[in-house]
């Protein structure tokens, strides 16, 4: 019964040096795998410093100019694309939509499929690549109204909106800014 208190400590002692190597291991573990994820973001930073991604994962591989999409689009209701152009407008409430000059010199609005991505509000005059269906769609004063005040556009200018517009929309699915 008197060697029970040594047993204890004994076994106490065991498995205080077992849990500090344990310890010591786990540390080393997690260092390596930090170090690792360290190098794989470097990396991926590294293949991606010239543009920044939103939505699906899109490249500009055969994207077309607004000039040559305007001839893809002529006489088609929809049409599936992908388009290079400048950012000219962004919604200034929260990126939820961007606009891009058309070849006739007009505006085309892009909203991004199912709100499931935003883009940054402060892309204005940067070069984007943006892949999704193009459409003819009548844009009711009601929702002109909503994208106006989303565009931080004076209450005068929103109340100047009076007709629908029948213009060309787009839903993306995928959006790259090019830095």
């Amino acid at each position: 019964m008197k060697k029970l208190p040594y047993l204890f400590a004994a076994a106490a002692l065991l498995m205080g040096v077992a849990c500090g190597q344990a310890e010591k291991k786990a540390e080393e573990t997690a260092e390596e795998k930090s170090n690792t994820e360290e190098a794989v973001a470097e990396e991926e930073t590294e293949m991606e410093t010239d543009s920044v991604h939103f939505g699906e994962m899109i490249t500009e591989e055969g994207a077309v100019s607004v000039d040559d999409f305007a001839m893809k689009m002529e006489g088609q209701d929809t049409l599936e694309v992908k388009i290079m152009a400048t950012a000219t407008d962004v919604c200034q409430k929260k990126g939820c939509w961007m606009k891009v000059k058309t070849a006739d010199g007009g505006d085309m609005r892009i909203r991004f499929k199912d709100y499931g991505f935003f883009v940054p509000k402060d892309i204005t005059g940067k070069n984007v690549v943006f892949e999704g269906i193009a459409f003819r769609d009548t844009v009711s004063v009601e929702d002109l109204r909503h994208y106006a005040e989303d565009g931080g556009q004076s209450p005068e200018e929103i109340a100047a909106i009076t007709e629908p517009e029948i213009n060309t929309s787009f839903l993306a699915h995928g959006v790259m800014i090019k830095n």
